[in-house]
């Protein structure tokens, strides 16, 4: 159930229509779950706790839940517009990051009854998805 939508495609009566072509942006991560795996993860580290131990709560496998899906798709495509424009990268890690974060994080969010645990500095706990549930990778290597 990962993304149904992708800025690479073209509409199917683009040409039909006399449309002139329009720009589409070339996205740098093929999926959400690239996106956390190779970016937020590395970048937003706190330390998750189960419940009644701290202030953060993340699921490894975060893609089980429908809302955090949504959320983390948007934080994806805003940072795929705001990479073309070194300047506006600080309006997405206030305007968008710090928000969708901190109720993706907060203890009564979609993660509210995660067991899954790390210490200070680690990367958010990340379980790979089943095949086929995100889009191909667009990047090779772990960590752009």
């Amino acid at each position: 159930m990962g993304s149904s939508y992708d800025f690479d495609d073209e509409p199917d009566n683009a040409e039909e229509d006399g449309e002139a072509e329009k720009f589409v942006p070339t996205l740098f991560y093929g999926s959400a779950d690239e996106f956390v795996r190779k970016q937020l993860r590395y970048k937003y580290r706190r330390q998750i706790t189960r419940p009644g131990r701290g202030n953060f709560r993340w699921r490894a496998s975060w893609w089980k839940s429908e809302e955090a899906i949504s959320r983390i798709e948007a934080l994806w495509r805003a940072w795929e517009k705001a990479r073309q424009d070194p300047a506006a990268m600080s309006d997405w890690w206030l305007t968008h990051c710090d928000r969708q974060m901190a109720v993706l994080l907060s203890p009564d969010g979609p993660f509210a009854g995660s067991e899954d645990e790390s210490k200070p500095g680690d990367l958010l706990p990340y379980v790979a998805p089943p095949d086929g549930y995100f889009a191909p990778d667009h990047q090779s290597n772990a960590l752009m």
